[in-house]
């Protein structure tokens, strides 16, 4: 277990940030420490950066400025869409899975931020599918940096650090992959084009690999 050794004089939002973070150290797979540490993160100057960052992009900014917010998916209905397509993709990647569209904690739209925040929780899983990145430890690293690269926002910083925590203290023997495919993250969220400025969710029926080629993205597992 990792331990402070000394006290350390913080604001709450930081303890649990910090906190937060340990645990993801210790076991990544802890999804309610992301959202704590997250909701603490977002209260720092460096993810209002992240925001403004975002919001320079003309696309992003037209979205935000619409409060574009997509309705649930229904996944039956997704099912009957082509096999090749985002919609059917997404709902058998969900459906294999047994997730939850809506597993992230509720999320009150009343500013541009929370617009964002919302939108990044509500198409997490459309980012995976498109970039190729599993969704097991090593593949939710390779996204952070792919996110990171896409939005500048601190949260996906440290879930990639604490990766790499984790790795050293458990899996030291995998810190070149774990590495690598952080930086393949980035690299292909540096290429691509803005995935925040895209309204999946109208066009379920687009072929995904159409829409791999006109993002610029090249998916990790071809």
């Amino acid at each position: 277990m990792i331990t402070l050794e000394h006290p350390v004089d913080l604001r709450p939002e930081q303890a649990v940030a910090l906190k937060s973070f340990i645990k993801l150290a210790e076991d990544p797979s802890q999804t309610l420490a992301v959202f704590e540490m997250a909701k603490s993160i977002n209260q720092t100057e460096m993810y209002d950066l992240g925001i403004e960052y975002l919001k320079s992009n003309p696309d992003i900014e037209a979205l935000v400025r619409e409060r574009y917010i997509a309705p649930t998916p229904d996944m039956d209905a997704l099912l009957q869409l082509p096999q090749d397509s985002l919609g059917y993709c997404y709902a058998t990647h969900m459906k294999r899975l047994n997730f939850d569209p809506n597993f992230f904690p509720h999320v009150e739209v009343t500013d541009d931020s929370s617009c964002l925040e919302l939108r990044i929780k509500q198409t997490h899983d459309i980012w995976h599918i498109l970039t190729g990145f599993g969704t097991d430890e090593v593949g939710e690293f390779g996204l952070q940096g792919f996110t990171l690269a896409q939005t500048h926002l601190p949260v996906s910083v440290a879930i990639a650090t604490a990766g790499v925590f984790h790795t050293l203290l458990k899996y030291p023997a995998r810190l070149n992959e774990v590495l690598g495919v952080i930086q393949r993250g980035y690299a292909m969220g540096v290429k691509a084009k803005p995935f925040l400025a895209q309204k999946w969710e109208e066009h379920w029926e687009k072929p995904l690999a159409e829409w791999q080629s006109e993002l610029g993205v090249k998916p990790v597992f071809a």
